[in-house]
């Protein structure tokens, strides 16, 4: 029984992981236009010091969001970016781009 209850406690936790971000892509598509000036217009950057956004996975890429915007992490152009976004918006980039492919 108590192998039953750990195993059941394992996928509860698993699921709650997996859909710990739930954007959706098409709206994260609509508001990704000041992301591309530096991230390219795909998610994949031309310049070498700015990273790929594409294919990333969705909730790194909501953590991140959410680390510039309140300060975790440090970059004053990521913060000035994230500043107006909502959770919303948050999540719904993070789903644009790890919808697309890195190459």
């Amino acid at each position: 029984m108590k192998k039953i209850l750990i195993a059941a406690a394992a996928v509860a936790l698993a699921g709650a992981m997996g859909s710990a971000v739930a954007g959706d892509a098409a709206a994260g598509k609509a508001k990704s236009a000041t992301c591309a000036g530096c991230h390219g217009p795909q998610g994949v950057s031309m310049v070498p010091t700015y990273p790929n956004l594409a294919g990333q996975k969705e909730a790194y890429l909501a953590k991140a969001i959410r680390d510039y915007k309140s300060g975790t992490r440090t970059d004053a152009t990521m913060k000035a970016m994230t500043a107006a976004l909502s959770d919303a918006d948050v999540d719904n980039l993070a789903a644009y781009y790890a919808s697309l492919s890195c190459k």
